[in-house]
């Protein structure tokens, strides 16, 4: 819905919600979150009107959960946001069943008119527009140092230095190719849907290994609820980790507490970053691929093993060309980990109170400053900000919306947070070692009162 309309938008158009519905109230919407009402109901509320979801969420493109985290509540600014082409997306409404309508809430009338504001002012900019000479720099640059890598020991011989080389210049391309896939998952590369999810396709399966369709699953999740417990994937860490303030009380709560979280600051450095693609990431998007029968994406996914090995195998036997691929993932895992969790693990993580997008945006990211060095590295991903904010615009023009969405959180007191790249890396241990210590206050009090 990249150029879809909320209600102010609809109503300067002439789509006004019908009069003759019947107004529901807010109390009476929240409780059809699938979980509240006998027959586990879900109605959600677009542009004023409260649709009822419950079959509909099974068959959502991007997924019955996805979906079903806005029962309940208001979804027209998220519906806004993930939705490039509007006017297709509104053909599938009128399939649903329109159950009544709902009053603007006054307390959100002006925060949500002004990001209104705000996204018609960068469509104007063409802000939503690609730029495809970007894309294909970014697209050879990968594919140059891929190839690089493999020439870098045909041509000068198979040694530990021309491995590290190789190890080096594959993971970097790696890097890349996840920036570039995100990218395209996120509709941003090309003005057709159906280009951007098969280049996304053949980006994930061919040049990294993994399942599209994965990620859509997960991400799309992280963006509707970011830092949100039980809803956003990238938070359902209690197995190893307790991030946020909240979430360390309430797994001290219930004596699950399974691992030494107060120590979490320390074996993170060795089990997270380190281990999430080579172990987590490699074992899920196989087990995604055979459990929901996506055979598309296992036969891209396939391409990149049979490739690398047919390349590596010759030069290094079995054991060096499968040691270099564990390195090439280890490297990636790091790398992708730190940047991506810089943004995420050190701001608020609670449950769900059904903030206006704006305000949910901004609580669970902040930004790094902007740099020719960071926005490579990064994947323009320091303006994580206002890429939470308009999720399908185009990374290489997220710097140019910037200073109007920090005025814009100025003018409402939402807290727009800046900061360097050493920092904001730092930021991810404190947290952590922060979040344990409140586990442990939290779970050896209860233990001690019992």
């Amino acid at each position: 819905m990249g150029k879809g309309g909320n209600r102010s938008e609809l109503q300067q158009t002439g789509e006004e919600v019908p009069s003759d519905l019947e107004t529901i109230s807010w109390d009476e919407v929240s409780k059809h979150n699938g979980l509240l009402t006998e027959d586990r109901s879900k109605w959600l509320v677009i542009d004023g009107q409260v649709y009822d979801i419950t079959s509909w969420s099974m068959k959502h493109p991007g997924g019955r959960r996805l979906l079903s985290h806005y029962a309940g509540q208001d979804a027209s600014e998220p519906f806004t946001a993930f939705h490039p082409d509007s006017q297709k997306v509104k053909k599938y409404l009128k399939a649903l069943t329109v159950v009544g309508k709902v009053e603007q809430r006054e307390a959100r009338k002006d925060i949500e008119s002004d990001f209104s504001k705000l996204r018609t002012t960068a469509q104007q900019m063409e802000l939503f527009k690609p730029k495809l000479t970007f894309y294909w720099i970014m697209a050879i640059h990968i594919i140059l140092m891929d190839l690089f890598a493999y020439l870098n020991m045909l041509y000068f011989g198979v040694g530990w230095i021309t491995f590290a080389v190789a190890a080096i210049l594959a993971s970097t391309a790696q890097v890349q190719a996840g920036w570039l896939q995100h990218d395209l998952g996120h509709l941003s590369v090309s003005k057709s849907r159906k280009v951007n999810r098969a280049l996304h396709a053949m980006t994930m399966g061919c040049l990294k290994g993994a399942s599209g369709n994965w990620w859509n699953h997960m991400h799309y999740q992280h963006h509707a609820k970011p830092n949100v417990m039980k809803k956003d994937p990238d938070v359902r860490l209690e197995a190893l980790f307790v991030v946020g303030e909240n979430m360390p009380k309430k797994i001290a709560e219930e004596g699950k507490s399974v691992m030494p979280y107060n120590h979490q600051h320390k074996y993170f450095f060795i089990i997270g970053p380190p281990l999430l693609f080579p172990v987590y990431f490699q074992f899920m998007t196989f087990y995604f691929c055979i459990t929901r029968r996506e055979w598309m994406d296992l036969f891209l996914m396939m391409t990149f093993y049979v490739r690398f090995f047919i390349w590596y195998i010759p030069l290094l036997g079995i054991f060096k060309a499968v040691l270099l691929f564990e390195v090439m993932r280890v490297c990636e895992s790091i790398w992708f980990t730190w940047v991506a969790q810089s943004n995420h693990i050190p701001m608020n993580i609670e449950e769900d109170t059904g903030k206006p997008w704006l305000q949910l945006q901004l609580s669970a990211t902040c930004n790094i400053v902007q740099s020719a060095f960071n926005d490579w590295f990064t994947g323009h991903l320091n303006f994580q900000i206002e890429h939470h904010l308009f999720p399908t615009m185009p990374r290489h023009n997220l710097h140019r919306i910037a200073p109007m969405a920090r005025s814009l959180c100025k003018k409402h007191g939402v807290d727009y947070q800046l900061k360097t790249l050493g920092s904001a890396l730092i930021d991810i241990v404190t947290s952590l070692e922060k979040s344990g210590k409140i586990w442990f206050d939290a779970y050896y009090s209860l233990r001690h009162d019992l």
